[in-house]
């Protein structure tokens, strides 16, 4: 049996089926649902994962773009995510990983997969190699909606070791931009670094003054007045 097939079967056999179609409305999603929630989802496929053990970065990405591609339900594509986050596969996220990683930012084009890439798994190769940053430049600035949403939310749990400047230069060419989804970015990227630097975060906002309201307020949402 293939990881897909064990995969597709464990979530089938968990499936919620009053729940599939309310799930599959909020997420705006093409694909149906099965209806199983995240913690059920993560207590099928625990067992799944530790009976067809994944070897290598060659061996992940053959299994994640099965999972991916070959989803007939959008928690398959959860299930992705789940196997590329299990604590074996942490050290390939490294820039070798970012071809896929974009790859699946553009196919997945919706904040629900495209945020816990970035977040978790983008964010993982500036962790484990800085150079990475050259290609979240790159996302920056091109024409994708969601690359550039995950070039912004990548560096979101970094705390003290934020490229401070790198962060800067994600957010300066999406200030323009109407979009709510890179407006929302931006703010809760600054909003994530002021818990550790907030006059970095108040000094950007009042050094940009085109920043729309909702980036501004959620910027600056948990700090109080200035003093």
């Amino acid at each position: 049996m293939t990881l897909l097939t064990a995969v597709r079967a464990a979530l089938g056999a968990a499936a919620v089926p009053e729940d599939a179609e309310p799930m599959r409305a909020y997420m705006k999603s093409a694909l149906p649902f099965w209806g199983v929630k995240k913690k059920a989802r993560q207590a099928a496929l625990t067992p799944v994962f530790a009976a067809h053990p994944v070897a290598g970065r060659a061996a992940l990405e053959r299994e994640v773009r099965a999972l991916w591609f070959g989803a007939t339900h959008r928690e398959e594509r959860y299930a992705a995510l789940d196997l590329m986050r299990r604590r074996e596969h942490r050290g390939l996220w490294t820039p070798a990983a970012l071809p896929l990683l974009e790859e699946l930012v553009v196919t997945g084009a919706w904040w629900d997969l495209v945020d816990e890439l970035a977040t978790k798994l983008v964010r993982a190769t500036l962790g484990n190699a800085p150079e990475s940053a050259e290609t979240l430049r790159r996302w920056s600035r091109g024409d994708d909606l969601w690359l550039r949403r995950a070039a912004i939310l990548a560096q979101i749990g970094l705390e003290d070791t934020t490229d401070r400047a790198l962060l800067a230069e994600l957010i300066e060419p999406a200030i323009p931009s109407s979009e709510f989804f890179l407006r929302k970015a931006i703010g809760w990227a600054l909003r994530d670094l002021s818990k550790v630097d907030p006059d970095w975060v108040r000094a950007f906002v009042d050094g940009h003054s085109g920043l729309s309201g909702l980036s501004r307020r959620e910027a600056l949402k948990h700090l109080g007045p200035r003093s």
